[in-house]
């Protein structure tokens, strides 16, 4: 009895009191975990200073398994005599993080929102070889020998806290590739500044080597989806050479230095296209010391670069090339559908009429220059240079022309690399001018001493933002100037190609000293009024000059030195055909163009002259081999190039009544030159079907003067041109072109299509079929005419 009283007491308890007590659990749970929410808070706070990712640790700091277990163990690592480095083992497994990589004015950059990136200090080389028999490895030393000197001279005494520092050099058979090859290792916590230059020399094999197994952790490392595609990128950049047997495998189709080549692919991708310097190949039982040594040098001079810039350049990442409006696309670096992507992006650029506006700076100039008409005017003394500049840096003009890859030298000269040279440099052939005349694309420097022009030819490849008049009334720089900026953009240009896929390390090494200039770039070359003191200057550093003129400046034609190669450019056979065509500003244009004529005659024997057909179908194509004719017996060039016009698909092209359309075949071009030559053995003139180049569309009839015992000789001899224009200047001794005439290629003649078979050709999809198809009958049809 007395049990139940007690429960009911506490039950009456409970009742009376359950409420507060609810109230009060419910707050002090409340109080907990706010302040747990609190006490997170401010750690994450107190966290905020440090790096985001593990790996922007020091090594000292980061968090490791024997901290935690308070059980530290310092280890010492030793670096052998040969500057090889033992790589620390790992604690604990690996974590991977990558990097966002951010845009920024078209560049792609790898540094986190959250990291500060140091600036770069030093350059830490990195030598991995590979080799079976040891022949590598030789070669390895060799280059770690020269890297080491070099990092003697290029690392500045006063000047210790940058340099480039000695080189480490690693076996890929005892590397663990999580060090090196899933992220680039860390830069020392004394020396934050420092990036890494990776060097690779690779043979090839046949049989499963390491080599396969490390480029299976490359493959393996970019798809893995935890880990980020760049996540070499914080790499300074990197470069490969090969070495293969050309006995074995005889060209890179066959196999030649494969997996050099599959090496590189995989590193560019890694590393965002941090290609340092251009592949090298060397043949183990020819040239493999010779070409490795020309590729060493041209990495030193790319290692002093990094040291002295900080980078490899501005622009896009590994090549520094800004996107020019003619640029080959990379074909193994990005996927088609991102290309589509980033063409549908792109906003078409406003084309501006140069002779139809009124350029700003015009305002700025204080009073009016007094114009001097070089068109009328037989030399170019007394010229009174003005204040007004051609293409001022605020004009619309410059804007256009630099947006379209060029380098604007003073104030009116410009120079532009083609994609004929980029072609040469990958190993995809060569212009046409090497098939008839034996000048390779990547020797070649494409500039103009005047970016203005008396012609507004509805072909024109700028898209007429060139400036145009017939009086030169603008500021006169002076020879020295623009020799010496052409060359300095021109080096500028070609060096931003060395991360550019495919560019072979030997034609690289080439490019850097120029053997030909073009002065046909844009604009009227010789209306420039010191033409006669800047050919000096070209053949003073023995570069071949080949100047073409548009046949409107008779008087500076006649005054003009001597060239190596004076083409003028026929653009039609008749006055009416003319005026359509080239648009010429002069009103007496066609008589100027009779006057050029007949002094091409008179210098025919002086000069190599050449006739330069631009065939434009609808336009100066049909019913005009007659007139043609009449044009080669008025003045009988010594050659006759005949090329279809390349569409620019402008709107300018367009409101002119150009369009694709316009464009011939090959096969119409062929018919043409098979007419014209027939025309010309009709009356008795003493021309033949020299050569071609059928990927230009262009082909070469020349005169009989240039055919010795049976073979053609198109083809120029430049160390002879300058031997004979040396003796010349001094005692006076005259020559004709005959004189440094060199015999054609048999692959460049006519019916062989004219394609270096030394090179690679790439066609675009569908060509190739179409183009194999038409071989036959092509050549039946030469072999009838014949």
């Amino acid at each position: 009895m007395a049990e139940s009283t007690a429960s009911d007491g506490l039950l009456a308890l409970w009742h009376s009191f359950r409420l507060p007590l609810l109230v009060a659990l419910a707050t002090g749970l409340a109080i907990l975990r706010l302040r747990r929410v609190l006490q997170t808070r401010s750690k994450a706070a107190t966290a905020s200073s440090i790096p985001s990712s593990p790996r922007s640790l020091s090594p000292e700091k980061k968090p490791r398994l024997d901290e935690l277990t308070s059980t530290v163990e310092k280890k010492d690592t030793k670096a052998l005599d040969s500057g090889r480095i033992s790589p620390k083992p790992a604690v604990g497994p690996k974590r991977v993080t990558g990097k966002k990589p951010i845009k920024t004015a078209g560049r792609r950059t790898d540094a986190a929102p959250a990291e500060v990136e140091q600036p770069v200090t030093f350059i830490q080389p990195i030598i991995f070889w590979a080799s079976l028999t040891g022949s590598t490895e030789r070669y390895a030393k060799v280059l770690l020998e020269d890297l080491r000197a070099a990092a003697q001279t290029k690392t500045d005494p006063e000047n210790r806290e940058r340099g480039l520092l000695p080189p480490q050099i690693y076996d890929l058979a005892e590397v663990d590739y999580d060090d090196y090859f899933t992220t680039a290792p860390k830069p020392p916590s004394t020396s934050p500044g420092t990036r890494y230059v990776y060097l690779f020399l690779i043979p090839s094999y046949n049989i499963d080597t390491i080599l396969d197994t490390f480029l299976a952790h490359l493959d393996e490392t970019h798809h893995d989806f935890r880990i980020d595609t760049g996540s070499l990128s914080s790499l300074a950049g990197y470069a490969v050479f090969g070495f293969g047997d050309k006995e074995g495998w005889p060209t890179e189709e066959e196999g030649f230095c494969s997996q050099a080549k599959e090496l590189d692919r995989w590193m560019a991708k890694l590393s965002n296209k941090k290609r340092a310097y251009p592949l090298g190949f060397g043949d183990v039982k020819n040239d493999a010391q010779a070409a490795l040594k020309e590729w060493t040098e041209g990495v030193q001079d790319i290692l002093g670069d990094i040291v002295e810039h900080g980078s490899l350049g501005e622009g896009v990442p590994g090549s520094g090339d800004p996107l020019e409006s003619d640029e080959e696309e990379s074909d193994d670096e990005e996927s088609d559908e991102s290309k589509s992507k980033i063409r549908k992006g792109r906003k078409p650029q406003a084309v501006v009429d140069l002779e139809d506006i009124k350029m700003g700076a015009d305002a700025q100039v204080g009073g009016s220059p007094i114009p001097v008409d070089f068109t009328i005017a037989g030399t170019s003394q007394g010229i009174q240079p003005t204040e007004k500049e051609m293409v001022p840096k605020t004009s619309p003009t410059y804007t256009s022309l630099t947006k379209q890859g060029y380098t604007i030298v003073g104030s009116h000269s410009g120079v532009k690399i083609c994609r004929w040279t980029k072609s040469a440099l990958r190993g995809r052939g060569s212009c046409y001018k090497f098939s008839f005349y034996g000048i390779r694309s990547h020797l070649c420097m494409e500039a103009t001493p005047s970016l203005s022009c008396s012609n507004k030819c509805i072909f024109c490849w700028r898209h007429g933002t060139n400036p145009v008049g017939t009086t030169w009334r603008w500021k006169v720089d002076s020879p020295d100037l623009i020799f010496d900026g052409i060359k300095e953009g021109h080096y500028k240009k070609i060096k931003q190609m060395r991360g550019v896929p495919g560019v072979r390390a030997e034609r690289f090494a080439e490019a850097m000293r120029i053997r030909h200039c073009a002065l046909s770039l844009v604009g009227e070359p010789i209306f420039y009024p010191h033409i006669n003191p800047f050919l000096d200057l070209l053949h003073s550093e023995h570069i071949s000059s080949f100047l073409v003129c548009n046949a409107q400046h008779p008087d500076q034609l006649e005054t003009l030195n001597r060239v190596t190669q004076l083409y003028v450019s026929i653009d039609a056979s008749n006055r009416e055909s003319l005026r359509k065509i080239d648009r010429p500003l002069h009103r007496d244009f066609w008589e100027r163009f009779q006057r050029c004529l007949d002094i091409l005659r008179e210098k025919r024997h002086v000069q190599r002259t050449v006739f330069r057909l631009t065939l434009v179908k609808g336009f100066n194509i049909d019913d005009e081999v007659v007139g043609y004719a009449n044009l080669v017996e008025k003045a009988l060039p010594c050659f006759i190039e005949i090329k279809g016009v390349t569409y620019c698909g402008t709107s300018t092209s367009a409101g002119a009544g150009l369009t694709m359309q316009n464009v011939p075949f090959y096969e119409e071009i062929q018919e043409f030159v098979l007419s014209l030559n027939k025309e010309l053995e009709r009356r008795g003139l003493d021309y033949g079907i020299a050569a071609e180049h059928a990927h230009s569309c262009c082909a070469l009839l020349a005169s009989r003067r240039f055919y010795v015992n049976g073979k053609w000789h198109s083809r120029i001899d430049y160390p002879r041109f300058f031997e004979l224009l040396e003796r010349e200047k001094a005692d006076g001794t005259t020559f004709r072109p005959e004189d440094y005439m060199m015999e054609t290629a048999e692959w460049a003649l006519w019916g062989n299509g004219g394609f270096d078979p030394n090179d690679e050709r790439v066609y675009a999809k569908g060509k190739k079929k179409a183009l194999k198809a038409a071989e036959p009958a092509a050549a039946a049809e030469a072999e009838a005419e014949a």
